[in-house]
């Protein structure tokens, strides 16, 4: 199984009670290192990128592809790296964020996980009609928040409903954001990220997959909880106004 598939197999059998803002890479994390701690004696195997099986399970049914430990090493190491883009999110709802000054851009990487707050994003953005893009952004020197509500009040405000992010920063356990790595990239990191990005935001028929070695973790959004605070008493002051 995927280490994602894993988190989410813990969440529905309900065999933890809390899980952070990164269950999938807690996951990830805890079978690496019994690998690389334990070698041998380690419950577990790696069976390709991410991938893993319990070794008592391999022993009586022989699994084509194991990796040596070498191989396993080096994978462990390369992993570690996820590239430009570590978080993104695809076709949130503008409905779900209230646009205060500072607003709330909501996500968890699975249901049950602790709720991230990407307003402090740094990176690119896109700005969707439906599923059409009519705005490609980015967020230098003002955050992710900040770019998105500008659209609120200006030229494009009637002209979008939904918008996807790709951003340079991680995220912690604790659920905040990793603002102050610093990380060198090469070429060909530069030219597998900006194929993801493409085939992410335009997604062409013909391509299947998002690209290669595109690790960066994908986020769902979460509806601000102060939006349904503002319904609830709009909808108790116009009861009273019948009253």
């Amino acid at each position: 199984m995927h280490y994602t598939d894993i988190a989410e197999e813990i969440a529905e059998q309900e065999l933890r009670a809390e899980f952070g803002a990164t269950p999938a890479a807690t996951v990830n994390s805890v079978i690496s290192t019994s690998l690389q701690a334990e070698g041998n004696a380690s419950p577990f195997i790696r069976v390709d990128r991410g991938r893993y099986w319990l070794r008592e399970l391999a022993q009586s049914n022989p699994v084509a592809g194991v990796m040596s430990a070498s191989e396993d090493q080096a994978l462990i190491a390369e992993s570690e790296n996820t590239g430009l883009i570590n978080a993104f999110g695809m076709y949130w709802s503008r409905a779900n964020v209230l646009w205060t000054a500072t607003p709330k851009i909501l996500g968890q990487q699975q249901p049950g996980s602790t709720a991230v707050d990407f307003c402090n994003q740094k990176g690119v953005y896109l700005l969707h009609d439906g599923r059409a893009v009519v705005y490609v952004g980015r967020t230098t020197d003002q955050p992710l928040g900040t770019r998105l509500r500008q659209h609120i009040v200006d030229r494009l405000n009637g002209r979008w409903d939904r918008f996807s992010w790709f951003g340079v920063y991680s995220v912690a356990d604790d659920a905040s954001l990793k603002t102050t790595k610093n990380v060198t990239y090469d070429l060909s990191m530069l030219i597998v990220t900006m194929e993801a990005l493409l085939i992410e935001g335009l997604e062409p028929p013909q391509n299947r997959k998002r690209g290669d070695d595109f690790r960066a973790v994908e986020f769902l959004q979460v509806e601000d909880p102060e939006i349904q605070k503002t319904q609830i008493v709009k909808l108790m002051d116009e009861l009273k106004k019948k009253l």
